[in-house]
């Protein structure tokens, strides 16, 4: 039992950075918050930047920032009461939208944050000139990279949506998990740190397309290629996660993994749209 132990990762982090003590009121401070909140700052930063380079008005990235803010939240907690809670809405549509508003939001959908990100892309787009909207997403997929990050790493500070038990020697003991009959010793696959690390390649990949190919290339190319890059990676890596929901155990696929494919389907038809209205990428001028 020891020599297995000295292969794993005990992982005890308090999911509280601190907490406040206010007229005898406790008000903790999360990590997950804390994260949360600085993928909008870095986010905003980054796109200050891109405006910057590209001579579109800084002030614009304001009004985006709220814009992204608002779908963001709006859409990742409507998209995990519409996937994960639909049995809650069919049986008491009440108390599933009592839920769904009330404090503290627990549960969030990425795959709902991204549908109403690109409609308020969208919105966003039709009110400013010179900045079509697959211009506004290929450049705001580097910002969406780099909140993949920051926000997987707010999941393994809370202890939550981890992996399978494995025997690799990179599995992570989650001591917080609350599943009794497993504890305590139960190493499982960090598919929060295996997201954050792709998405710092996507980071990274997206960042470098911007900035040596955005001249060569067609709008809509780098969003095609983070839709297709990125869902079809979280196809992958939800057969190593556990259940979300109990309805998931009954299904072949669980439900990031059918909301995935349309994804992936949608960011291949931008690749070949894109393809067929500026000629071959690879044959692009430079």
């Amino acid at each position: 039992m020891l020599s297995r132990l000295l292969v794993f990762i005990i992982w005890d982090m308090d999911p509280r950075v601190y907490t406040l003590k206010i007229f005898g009121s406790e008000w903790p401070i999360a990590w997950y918050s804390l994260l949360f909140a600085a993928s909008f700052l870095c986010g905003q930063q980054v796109m200050r930047y891109v405006y910057k380079r590209e001579h579109k008005p800084v002030a614009d990235v304001e009004i985006l920032t709220l814009y992204v803010v608002m779908a963001t939240v709006v859409g990742a907690r409507l998209g995990h009461y519409l996937f994960y809670e639909w049995e809650l809405l069919i049986s008491a549509p009440g108390q599933w939208f009592k839920s769904m508003v009330s404090l503290p939001f627990r549960g969030l959908a990425s795959h709902g944050a991204t549908l109403a990100i690109l409609v308020a892309l969208y919105l966003y787009s039709r009110k400013r000139s010179g900045q079509r909207f697959l211009w506004v997403v290929d450049r705001m997929v580097i910002v969406a990279s780099l909140s993949g990050v920051l926000i997987r790493l707010g999941n393994l500070m809370n202890s939550e949506i981890y992996g399978k038990p494995t025997n690799l020697p990179w599995g992570f003991v989650f001591v917080r998990e609350t599943d009794p009959e497993l504890l305590p010793i139960v190493p499982r696959h960090p598919t929060q740190v295996y997201e954050a690390l792709f998405c710092v390649v996507l980071l990274g990949l997206t960042g470098y397309l911007w900035k040596q190919k955005r001249h060569q290339l067609p709008e809509g190319f780098i969003t095609g290629v983070f839709l297709v890059l990125l869902f079809s990676f979280r196809f992958l890596v939800e057969f190593l996660k556990t259940s979300q929901e109990s309805f998931e155990n009954s299904l072949a696929l669980n439900m990031g993994q059918l909301l995935s494919i349309p994804v992936v389907l949608t960011g291949i038809v931008i690749l070949i749209l894109v393809n067929k209205k500026s000629g071959p990428v690879l044959m692009a001028k430079g």
